[in-house]
């Protein structure tokens, strides 16, 4: 099993050419994100990812979290990892300075939690909850409740966790039926249950801040009557110190395919009448506040999708250069080769490099438009930042985390019947990556928010406005890339040919926009990709001829870029045709022809 190695030069290449990192320093509120800052934090956090995170994922996955009464146990190693991480300040980097973080750029947090990731998904799932905890209460909730909790969630000394699903009320949040009582004193009596609570216990910090959907008597159905309330597991005295034990409870922890160590709770909230409860925001605002913490836990979840796919491709190549099988094709012996050098093998390994790349400068954008909202001082600066983030919320999520399983399962294909078993460490790859298209809003889900909702929004100036800048980028790709450029206009023009369908669509062909939703985003996601490969290709073309940099790093980022247009864009391309066709196809069948006679 082969040791995960944080990649530096990558992850500051995407910074340097997808998210602006070379003008943060020029922003008032990131002026000391200079350049020697940056890369110490970078160089600093790989360290940490590699040496003393990364060794604990396969104990972790061995060992698993164990609920004992209503205590969850994470495993031995965790503690030390984690007082690590926390020591190190990690968890305060894009933090309000006020509140005791660093008030750096969140695209070099996002740097920092992919490194993290990598290292062991099942741990980053806590500080990553924490971290969109964090951005909901100090966005929506009263003074006193963020200067009593945001300082210690800010430090990693108290955690925090979303409670949204119930056991009737996945997707459909409105459907939820945890209650919230009105009390003399200003809080909350809150009741019921929730399942599926990503770390909603254990025992790596003082105190879990929960967020709690629950709805009022006298509120309104659906959606429009939830509520969310900061319920923590110990109550906070008036001097900031921990008081009486909270009457909420994990009741059970779930057996799962994979992030065994990231316990998944059933949380019991109120069976002795006494929850208590204080309200985030006003009455029955609850999914719109939620949403701040959902929308930056999406962006976290398809990052996991790079990380998994990057760490499987390190073990990947190692296994391919050391695994001695077959002779090369076409050689004049029969002597065997490491299986690196046979094109399919050749071939799954690049794709898992070009789609991991490709998703990282997703995010990366994605995450860089969020710094441009936070920072933008001109109206329409901030609401072309704000709609270019939104539109790639969605696909950052689901296209990222869609190819971390595929990464993860070509990783086991190339690792051969080893890769079937357990002790290589690919098979955990795979396990932990499928729970990702499925958590914070299933993939479909996201389709239909891009094709619903993102598409038309503001008059579909957004889009129009990313497909114009892939058109414009097309045009002038540099001597290295030249041949690639029919291929990549085809793609473009193949996905405004698609939005401009979707667009078109209205609400009387409503069924034909959702059945044409999910191939709809993997064709943006995939030309999207292809457009930030070709940039970052033309930067190396640029840096090579100038004398920058290493020479071999910037010949893979132009091959790179290279096989991703020319044979991963194509099939994408070709999902133009599905998305025009209609639903037709999907809804030919009635309901009961499904099973067979």
């Amino acid at each position: 099993m082969s040791n995960y190695r944080a990649p530096l030069e990558d992850i500051s290449f995407a910074l340097e050419t997808v998210a602006g990192m070379r003008h943060w320093s020029a922003i008032p509120q990131y002026q000391e994100a200079g350049e020697d800052l940056v890369h110490a934090v970078l160089e600093e956090a790989g360290k940490l990812a590699s040496d003393v995170i990364a060794p604990t994922n396969a104990i972790g996955d061995a060992e698993g979290a164990v609920l004992t009464g209503n205590d969850v146990k994470t495993p031995d190693v965790f503690k030390p990892m984690h007082k690590a991480f926390v020591e190190g300040g990690w968890s305060t980097l894009s933090a309000d300075p006020e509140l005791g973080g660093q008030g750096l750029p969140a695209s070099l947090e996002i740097a920092v939690t992919e490194m993290v990731t990598s290292a062991n998904m099942a741990y980053s799932l806590q500080p990553l909850l924490t971290s969109g905890a964090i951005q909901a209460i100090d966005a929506h909730a009263s003074d006193k409740l963020r200067m009593t909790y945001l300082p210690k969630m800010i430090t990693g000394e108290w955690s925090g966790a979303m409670n949204l699903t119930e056991p009737a009320a996945g997707s459909d949040v409105g459907a939820l039926r945890a209650k919230a009582e009105r009390q003399p004193d200003g809080t909350y009596r809150i009741s019921g249950q929730k399942i599926y609570i990503t770390w909603g216990e254990h025992d790596l910090c003082d105190n879990i801040v929960h967020l709690v959907l629950a709805r009022l008597p006298d509120s309104p159905p659906g959606t429009k009557g939830i509520s969310m309330f900061i319920v923590p597991k110990f109550l906070v005295n008036e001097d900031g110190s921990l008081g009486d034990r909270n009457d909420v409870k994990c009741v059970s922890i779930e057996h799962k395919l994979g992030i065994h160590a990231s316990p998944t709770c059933t949380m019991a909230f109120g069976e002795n009448d006494n929850c208590i409860g204080y309200l985030v925001g006003e009455e029955n605002c609850g999914m719109r506040n939620m949403f701040t913490m959902m929308n930056h836990a999406r962006i976290g979840v398809g990052l996991q999708g790079v990380a998994i796919a990057e760490r499987a491709y390190q073990q990947s190549v190692a296994f391919a250069k050391d695994r001695v099988q077959s002779a090369a094709i076409g050689a004049t012996t029969r002597e065997s080769v490491a299986i690196i050098n046979h094109p399919d093998v050749r071939r799954m390994l690049m794709t898992v490099r070009a789609t991991a790349e490709a998703a990282r400068a997703i995010i990366y954008r994605n995450v860089w438009a969020l710094d441009r909202a936070h920072t933008a001082t001109e109206k329409h600066e901030k609401a072309s930042a704000v709609g270019e983030a939104d539109l790639l919320t969605p696909i950052s999520k689901a296209y990222a985390t869609d190819i971390g399983v595929e990464a993860a399962s070509l990783a086991v294909q190339i690792h051969g019947g080893m890769g079937f078993v357990e002790e290589t460490g690919v098979a955990q790859h795979y396990r932990d990556s499928r729970i990702a298209p499925i958590y914070e809003g299933t993939n479909g889900i996201q389709a239909l928010d891009l094709a619903g909702r993102k598409l038309n929004a503001d008059g579909g100036a957004h889009w129009r406005a990313l497909i114009q800048e892939m058109s414009v980028s097309a045009n002038d790709l540099g001597r290295s890339m030249e041949g690639s450029k029919e291929v990549l206009l085809q793609g473009i023009n193949a996905l405004e040919d698609a939005a401009n369908t979707l667009f078109a669509n209205g609400f009387e062909k409503i069924v034909d926009t959702a059945g044409a939703a999910t191939p709809y985003l993997r064709l943006f996601g995939t030309v999207l990709g292809a457009h930030l490969l070709t940039q970052q290709a033309v930067e190396a073309e640029r840096r090579l001829a100038s004398n920058e940099g290493d020479p071999a790093f910037l010949k893979s980022k132009i091959s790179i870029a290279r096989f991703y247009v020319e044979q991963l864009l194509p099939s994408a391309t070709a999902l133009v045709g599905p998305i025009k066709a209609g639903a037709q196809s999907l809804t030919a069948m009635d309901n009961a022809d499904f099973e067979r006679a």
